[in-house]
């Protein structure tokens, strides 16, 4: 299993067809971009850090270590949202979408790397 299988992509980004299942994982959907133009599988609110831990996290990356931390634990704690994205994984390829300008430092990959580990263990 390798991570080509979990994408990440910004939903900014000009998202051309690919055929692979497309879940926004923010909380809040982003400004300005159209239901049309991400052609989701599903948004999914609930897979996103909690409104807290968002606020507190304020994409600083002096707090990367602590929000990976405390977003897995909130991971830990509700599999439910997680879930359809280990199934849909299991079938092929799927991209997650995210809206931060921090392409390095956002929930979005450290869901993939969560998820990652969780395929890895199936």
């Amino acid at each position: 299993m390798n991570q080509a299988r979990i994408e990440i992509l910004r939903a900014y980004d000009a998202l051309g067809p690919d055929g692979r299942p497309r879940f926004l994982v923010d909380r809040m959907w982003p400004r300005g971009v159209t239901k049309d133009a991400l052609r989701l599988a599903a948004w999914l609110r609930d897979v996103a850090p909690s409104t807290e831990l968002r606020r507190w996290f304020g994409h600083d990356p002096a707090r990367w270590e602590k929000f990976q931390a405390r977003y897995c634990a909130e991971l830990d704690a509700n599999p439910q949202a997680w879930q359809p994205l280990i199934e849909a994984a299991e079938q092929g390829p799927i991209a997650l979408l995210f809206g931060a300008r921090d392409r390095e430092h956002n929930q979005a990959v450290v869901l993939r790397d969560y998820l990652m580990r969780k395929l890895a263990h199936r």
